[in-house]
């Protein structure tokens, strides 16, 4: 299937800029996919003090898992911002449910942000999509 839009080419600068701010998030979710996996205390305690019981731990690393090494995919990174951000969305819900802060509100949201944005750097499809004009 052939799209009706042109997009130019992306820099170099553009591309390696996009990997960079995607990678950093990525990495992020990764090590607490990890950690859900490994289950060390702290992480059992801060999910049960959000409301959660201890056996949604390991499902909830698995989802991550999945989502982020899809988002890392570049044939799949679209598909795997979409559920990232579905993910994100629950953590941002968790934290407003709990009553907590605003940093704990506003971290999951600065990491869609930071992720959708480094897709956009590196994914043309994405750009042809969303086009930001001046």
């Amino acid at each position: 299937m052939q799209s009706d839009i042109q997009t130019s080419p992306i820099s170099k600068k553009a591309l390696w800029a996009g990997r960079i701010i995607s990678t950093l998030p990525a990495l992020f979710l990764l090590v607490d996919a990890v950690m859900k996996f490994v289950k060390p205390k702290p992480v059992v305690d801060a999910t049960v003090s959000l409301g959660y019981s201890e056996n949604v731990i390991l499902p909830l690393g698995i989802v991550l898992l999945i989502c982020t090494v899809l988002y890392l995919i570049p044939r799949t990174a679209i598909l795997g911002a979409i559920l990232l951000t579905g993910y994100l969305g629950g953590a941002v819900a968790t934290h407003v449910r709990a009553g907590e802060g605003l940093f704990p509100i506003l971290f999951p949201v600065v990491f869609g942000v930071l992720l959708w944005g480094g897709l956009w750097l590196r994914d043309e499809r994405l750009r042809a999509f969303i086009p930001l004009r001046s």
